[in-house]
């Protein structure tokens, strides 16, 4: 269960709801028990990371040690024109993303903290009480080749990005490969998962009027268009994401906006999810 971190809709118009991520994860996290918990991803441009670490520590107490806390180097975002926030250049949140990590990490893990960056500086800073889980999973949104893969090589325990062009896919994966070793990382110590969206119905002709439903809820050249990765079948769906699976992919998140589509989100559940288990355990055996 991940939720995102905006202060306006990132799609579909200004007017749109839009609840505060971490507060409604955490009222959430206190009201299951089993499921994962994920902010997906929180934007350095947001908050210090000292008051990020401490919402970290705090929802990772309410959900008895469930939280995987995520952070990007941000994109745009409605919020920054409405509320007159400040959106660096890319290369300078990038820069702020490298010494997020190494704060959240450091304070993550009990250290007093004296740090003196280019763009954060603490001196003395300490959490307390310290996350529940002895290491809270940091997951590093993003798939940016240059600098992106690098920090998530450096400082993620989880690496997590839109499914995109399976090609693109397995070539940023063998790049984050080779960063790993240059950082003295293991292969496969990092998590990797993808966030899809997809249109599923019990059958190819239900799928394809259902298709056209959700068509005709998106605006003309919307880029909401390319994250879906499946328009069909169950069957369909696991043919697709098999070869991600391949690729090194653990995680699979199925992202929905509204208006929620339930009978995917089921569909997903009881018949994608055991029959992808199984063939990708398969395949890697």
């Amino acid at each position: 269960m991940s939720l995102f971190d905006h202060y306006r809709p990132p799609l579909g118009g200004p007017g749109g709801p839009c609840f505060d991520g971490p507060a409604l994860l955490a009222a959430l996290a206190a009201r299951t028990s089993r499921v994962r918990c994920a902010i997906l991803v929180s934007a350095v441009t947001w908050r210090h990371p000292a008051l990020a670490a401490t919402l970290a520590a705090t929802i990772d107490h309410v959900s008895s040690g469930r939280l995987e806390f995520g952070v990007g180097a941000a994109g745009p975002d409605l919020g920054y024109e409405q509320y007159g926030l400040p959106f660096p250049d890319a290369g300078t949140r990038l820069d702020m993303l490298e010494e997020y990590c190494q704060i959240l990490r450091r304070l993550w893990d009990g250290e007093r903290v004296t740090f003196h960056g280019e763009h954060y500086r603490l001196t003395g800073a300490h959490l307390s009480p310290r996350p529940l889980q002895r290491r809270l999973p940091l997951v590093i949104g993003g798939g940016g080749e240059r600098r992106t893969l690098r920090i998530v090589a450096r400082h993620a325990d989880v690496w997590n990005t839109l499914a995109g062009d399976l090609e693109s896919y397995r070539r940023k994966a063998g790049l984050l490969a080779s960063h790993c070793a240059e950082e003295g990382r293991r292969p496969g110590e990092i998590r990797q998962s993808i966030t899809f969206r997809a249109v599923l119905a019990p059958t190819p002709e239900d799928a394809g009027r259902r298709r056209a439903e959700r068509l005709a809820l998106l605006p003309p050249g919307s880029p909401d268009l390319a994250e879906y990765l499946t328009f069909g079948t169950p069957e369909q769906c696991v043919a697709d994401l098999l070869p991600y699976a391949e690729a090194g992919v653990r995680d699979f998140l199925l992202g929905c906006r509204p208006p929620l589509d339930w009978q995917t989100i089921e569909l997903f559940a009881t018949r994608v999810v055991p029959e992808l288990r199984v063939k990708a355990h398969n395949r890697r055996n």
